[in-house]
This record gives C-alpha cells, sequence and structure tokens, in this order.
C-alpha cells in the first residue's frame, strides 16, 4: 500500500489544487500536514517580524477552513511545528510515506527549505514532488524559458497572451483516504510570539481566512453585485469593500488560486459579458505572474539594496526616528499618514496608497527601500513574497522598472484620488 505525505504551505485549499489531485491519483492513502515553520515567526535583520498578527489570524483561519473541508472528504490536517527539514522527515519514518508533495517554491529562503527537506527524505528513500501551482500561466507553457523572461512586463504580457494558454483548473477531489487524524489544536497567535489585534473598524473589509471565505468573496464580487464590471474604473478607489477585488489576502495563502479566478471569470463574462474591466482582473494576476517568474529568474537579487539592476542607490543614513515616524502615520504628509494608519490598524492598503508611501520612503525620505518592504512584510495581512518585494525594489527604481524611477507626487495624487479628503478624514479624525 502506497502512502503519501502531501504538505500543504501556501496553496490552503481542496480546489485547483494540483498537489493534492497528483497525490491522491498516484497514491493510496494521504497525511495532509501543515507545518509552522520557526523562520517564519523571526525578526529579521531589518528589526521587523515575518509575520504580523493580521495574517498570523488570517492564516489560523485559512488552515482550520483547510481542516474541515479535508474532513468532509474523509481526512483532516496534521499540524506540526518546527523546522520542516526535522518535523517532515518525522512524518515520513511514522507514516512509512514514500513520496512528499508539495508546492514548488521560487524565493530564496523557501527554496533553501525545499532543498534541506529533500536531502533528509533522501536518506529515507522518500521523494519529494513539487508541483507549480501559484500562478495563472504555467512556467512551462510560458514563449520563453525562465532565464529569457523579458525585463520588461509589457513584453513579457504581450508574447505571454499572443503564444501561450491558461491552463484548465483542477476539480475539488471527491474524497481523501487517510488513517484517522484528530482535529487539529493550532497555535495561539500569543504562543507564536506575536500581540493580538483585531481589524480595526473603519477596515475596508473584515478579512477571514479559509477557502470558503474566498469563495463567499469571488461570488460576492462577480455574481453578487457585478462589480467585476466596473473593477477598471475602481480599483484606485480607497475607502469600501468594492472598489477592487479584494482577492490578494486569499491568493497569498493560496485559499484560492489563479486559475480558479480565471475559470470563473470566463463564466461570469458568457452571462453577462466581457469588458475592459473583466480583462483588467487578468492583467493584475498577470503582474502577479510576472513578479513570481522574475523571482524565479533573478533569485536572491531582488532582496539585495541594488536590486536586480545592481544599482548604487543615493539614500540617506539609517534614520529609525524617520522610520518610526513613516510607520506610525506622523510624516506630517496627510496622504501618506493617513495610508500608513490604515495600514498599522488593519493589515491592509489599496494599491494606490502602496504605491504612493513606498514612492515617498524612497524618493522623500530617501530611506534603504529594503526596510519599507520589510514592514510590509510584517504588516500585510495579504503579504506575497514575490509580489511584495518586486513592487518595492520597482518604486525605488531597482526593479523591472524601465523608466527607472517611478516617482509619486504626494499632493497631485491626493488631490486625484482623495479629491474631497473623504479617506483622509476616516483615518485622521476619527
Amino acid at each position: 500500500m502506497k502512502t503519501a505525505i502531501v504538505w500543504f504551505k501556501t496553496d490552503l485549499r481542496i480546489t485547483d489544487n494540483e498537489t493534492l489531485v497528483k497525490a491522491i491519483s498516484q497514491n493510496d492513502t494521504i497525511i495532509p500536514v501543515y507545518c509552522f515553520e520557526d523562520s517564519h515567526f523571526e525578526t529579521t535583520s531589518f528589526g521587523f517580524q515575518k509575520t504580523g498578527s493580521f495574517r498570523a489570524q488570517f492564516l489560523i483561519e485559512s488552515l482550520l477552513d483547510l481542516d474541515n473541508s479535508l474532513r468532509e472528504l474523509g481526512s483532516g490536517l496534521l499540524i506540526l511545528k518546527g523546522k520542516p527539514e526535522v518535523e517532515i522527515p518525522k512524518m515520513v519514518k511514522q507514516y512509512k510515506a514514500h513520496r512528499v508533495y508539495v508546492k514548488r517554491e521560487v524565493a530564496f529562503e523557501e527554496k533553501q527549505t525545499e532543498s534541506l527537506v529533500q536531502t533528509e527524505l533522501w536518506k529515507l528513500q522518500c521523494e519529494l514532488l513539487t508541483f507549480s501551482t501559484s500562478t495563472l500561466y504555467h512556467a512551462e507553457d510560458l514563449p520563453f524559458s525562465i532565464k529569457d523572461i523579458p525585463d520588461v512586463f509589457t513584453n513579457f504580457r504581450k508574447k505571454t497572451e499572443k503564444d501561450a494558454v491558461i491552463r484548465k483548473s483542477f476539480d475539488k477531489p471527491k474524497k481523501v483516504n487517510s488513517p484517522e487524524i484528530s482535529r487539529p489544536i493550532l497555535p495561539t497567535i500569543a504562543a507564536l510570539g506575536i500581540d493580538e489585534v483585531t481589524i480595526d473598524h473603519r477596515a475596508v473589509i473584515q478579512f477571514k481566512g479559509g477557502e470558503s471565505e474566498a469563495l463567499k468573496r469571488l461570488n460576492h464580487y462577480f455574481f453578487e453585485t457585478k462589480s467585476i464590471s466596473k473593477y477598471k474604473e475602481t480599483r484606485n478607489g480607497m475607502i469600501g469593500a468594492d472598489y477592487s477585488s479584494k482577492f490578494s489576502a486569499w491568493l497569498a495563502l493560496g485559499c484560492i488560486a489563479p486559475r480558479f479566478i480565471y475559470s470563473e471569470l470566463k463564466k461570469y463574462e458568457s452571462q453577462f459579458g466581457a469588458n475592459e474591466s473583466t480583462y483588467w482582473l487578468v492583467f493584475e494576476l498577470l503582474w502577479r505572474d510576472y513578479f513570481r517568474f522574475m523571482m524565479k529568474k533573478q533569485q536572491n537579487k531582488i532582496f539585495l539594496k541594488s536590486g536586480i539592476q545592481n544599482k548604487d542607490l543615493s539614500i540617506n543614513k539609517f534614520d529609525k526616528a524617520l522610520l518610526q515616524k513613516w510607520i506610525n502615520g506622523q510624516t506630517g504628509v496627510d496622504f501618506v499618514d493617513a495610508n500608513m494608519i490604515e495600514l498599522r490598524l488593519t493589515g491592509f492598503m489599496s494599491n494606490r496608497g502602496r504605491q504612493n508611501v513606498a514612492s515617498y520612503f524612497c524618493n522623500d525620505l530617501k530611506l534603504d527601500w529594503r526596510y519599507g518592504a520589510s514592514y510590509f512584510e510584517q504588516q500585510l495581512i495579504d503579504y506575497d513574497v514575490c509580489s511584495n518585494w518586486g513592487n518595492w525594489a520597482y518604486l525605488a527604481g531597482v526593479g523591472n522598472d524601465p523608466r527607472g524611477n517611478r516617482y509619486f507626487n504626494i499632493e497631485k495624487q491626493a488631490a486625484d484620488y482623495d479629491k474631497n479628503k473623504a479617506y483622509r478624514d476616516l483615518w485622521l479624525n476619527h
């Protein structure tokens, strides 16, 4: 009898999960596991936690939801805590598993962990099988090899849209054969070394983790409100739940897959019609793909101060007081401050806000952009390693920006996107 472990990471779903589907089809018994990795709850060299309170809470909710979904299929989720290269091999020995199935990683630290686990598994004559499950376009279907991916997004997008095909999403499995798995006992936020906070009532949305919530949100944004049909006009909004899809938090933990979103979008278009707005969601998912593929191409360069351009940035000496003012929303620039307060109290900020506060950090304060990126890593409920570091490098002028320096005139931006000051009033005067 063949037994395999399915190691869930940032793919916390059962619909359109190739890792799970392949494991079920190739084995008799499946052991689903998730490991709270010690390294994810450490403090970075920039002085921030790798995982802050908002995302930790969202993660715990997502794992409980995944466990419920697996139980409905006859299985459950085993929770581990520690170093994956220690904990996963322990499970392999305990269950006499001959294979471990897991999503394929692209970022530097994640790939190092994957490699450490693989080394330990080889010693047990156990195979590690990885699957690419995070993108809209599969890496194998791109019209260029990873090393030849264009360094300018528009060139990547045009060629990919012309020459590549989006694969069909995988159906949800009907059954998962597992031995009896007890209900998981998840660590509390405090046990992870994180202070517990609640999302401020002014938040654009009260995010809740899990695939069930992701599907509810998709149904709301597409079929109930038809907000997707106005997405291109409203996406630069800053107040309210429906100016943008808000799928990012669920995408980041893999509670929903880009290909599944795409297949639902196609159903929506056949019912209600396609327009520039429905396409624009695909355009944004392509940006997400692009940052992931660029991470694969550039590896750890994206985390260096000089970025992928190996550029010598002229920045100010590190100033902790200045950094703290930016974090607390006390810079004296009201548009920046309102956005930073929203981020601090909710774990979320609009795309328009993110671009402005990052531009201000890099171009006005002239601080090392990696401190900003690291704070976002701690704070964002929708943190995604590739999108976060890729976007920050882009705005710092050391990433994939053909223009080199992306400076935002904050006053003009505030006048354009918060004309009547409703957003600033919401966060500064309550």
